[in-house]
């Protein structure tokens, strides 16, 4: 499944980045979509617009610490203090973004930082808008005509506190990825090669597990944690099967990210997971299942991502013959939402199981791509409707006319029903039971479709 496009907010402080991210997806509008538990701390969030989602990143404003806040007023005009940190924001955009929303104040002019972040957008490849903010009023709008010096292009002038300009700047953004994204490519077109991702938290052994897949010291191990900062992509074959393994940086806690390169490294493993087919979701043995796991869990089941969960340093905790059940127990109640993710233990410190890892990893891509004949399916509903009639709803109850399925890469299953407003999400649960009960769909998300038609 391609990866949402990614659109990141760049400029110096105080210029409106955060405003303008809660505008596009912490307010509940017909163009919001909040991706749960990552707005807190305003690092990553989705939005969509005129039926297509995006992520978004906002980079965050540069504190000037151990500074007096006279000194920081008289100095923050020249940006001169804080232009080798934009840089790097700017930088790390430039690699990672699809689309760059670049934010000036109109109300204090174009500054020496402003300057600075366009002379490395001039020399990126990345699509760059530039946006004049704090247009609080029409009387305003020559105010913006100063950003068009940076020599980026047309300026949009917005105010994101009172939603002026947002509109013709979402539509801006629409026309630019528009001309920047490939064709799109069938979802059969990838079964030549396995898309692994390794995620997880910091310091749960993801380079380790790596180095021991390919048999070579390739990613740099340390007891440090947040040592892998981008996503590595190594390629070996398993089995004659060609493999992609993505090592990607450990994601923190909310709150717990670095400022600059960090934030990056930790979007750039979100979109990892996007792009991948299976992710490896490893767990620390010793710690057990965290807040942070079943963070991660959450964005790989939210991009429709295979799932195997790998506990880690098996070798570092006491056992007998009950521990791996109890741990499993522990994980699928955590876990709950994704309890179709088959569970493998191993240390990537001894090899122990290290086998399991790409077998069941191969076990679940093969799944992914499974495909159940419309005749059989419909027998399995049919059998499943007289088993479980679906509720009703006064005197009217839900029906299902037919049902076929429609893609894999992951799985999808259109259903024609009589009333979208009888469908209940247990019983769309019920269904979905019922069709894993049947057929192997290990590690595998399936996805529902339900169109109202007649009886024709």
């Amino acid at each position: 499944m391609p990866a949402k496009s990614i659109i990141a907010l760049i400029g110096r402080p105080n210029v409106g980045k955060s405003s303008l991210f809660n505008r596009l997806v912490g307010e509940r509008v017909a163009i919001t979509h909040e991706l749960p538990g990552t707005t807190r701390d305003h690092l990553i969030g989705e939005f969509e617009w005129n039926g297509i989602q995006y992520s978004l990143v906002d980079t965050g404003g540069i504190e000037l610490r151990n500074r007096a806040t006279q000194d920081i007023r008289e100095n923050a005009s020249s940006g001169h203090h804080y232009l080798p940190i934009i840089r790097e924001q700017a930088l790390a955009a430039a690699r990672l973004a699809d689309c760059v929303i670049f934010m000036t104040d109109a109300q204090t002019g174009v500054t020496a930082a402003d300057q600075e972040i366009a002379q490395i957008m001039r020399k990126s490849d990345v699509p760059v808008i530039v946006v004049a903010n704090k247009i609080d009023h029409p009387s305003m709008l020559d105010s913006a005509m100063d950003a068009y010096s940076l020599g980026l292009g047309e300026v949009f002038p917005i105010s994101a506190i009172h939603s002026l300009g947002i509109g013709d700047l979402l539509d801006e953004i629409g026309r630019r990825i528009e001309r920047e994204q490939p064709p799109p490519m069938e979802d059969e077109s990838s079964h030549e090669e396995l898309r692994v991702a390794i995620v997880g938290r910091p310091n749960v052994g993801k380079s380790s597990l790596l180095n021991c897949l390919l048999g070579e010291d390739r990613a740099i191990v340390s007891e440090h944690a947040g040592t892998t900062r981008d996503a590595l992509d190594s390629h070996i074959r398993w089995h004659g099967h060609p493999v992609t393994l993505i090592d990607t940086a450990g994601i923190r806690r909310r709150g717990k990210v670095e400022p600059g390169v960090e934030k990056f490294s930790v979007l750039r493993a979100i979109r990892a997971i996007s792009r991948a087919e299976v992710a490896l979701l490893l767990i620390d043995a010793t710690e057990r299942v965290t807040e942070q796991d079943e963070h991660i869990a959450g964005h790989v089941k939210d991009a429709h991502c295979s799932l195997v969960i790998v506990v880690n340093k098996w070798d570092a905790i006491p056992r007998d013959s009950y521990t791996m059940l109890e741990m499993e127990a522990q994980i699928r109640e955590r876990l709950n939402y994704v309890a179709y993710a088959p569970v493998v233990f191993v240390s990537a410190k001894t090899g122990q199981r290290i086998h399991r890892v790409l077998e069941t990893a191969h076990q679940v891509w093969q799944a992914r791509y499974q495909r159940i004949q419309t005749a059989a399916l419909n027998q399995l509903i049919r059998d499943a409707v007289i088993e479980h009639a679906p509720p009703n709803r006064g005197s009217r109850r839900l029906k299902i006319r037919y049902v076929t399925q429609v893609a894999v890469n992951p799985p999808l299953f259109l259903f024609h029903i009589n009333d979208k407003r009888l469908l209940h999400f247990n019983y769309e649960r019920y269904l979905e039971n019922r069709i894993r009960n049947t057929y192997d769909f290990v590690g595998t998300p399936l996805r529902f479709s339900f169109r109202e038609s007649g009886k024709s």
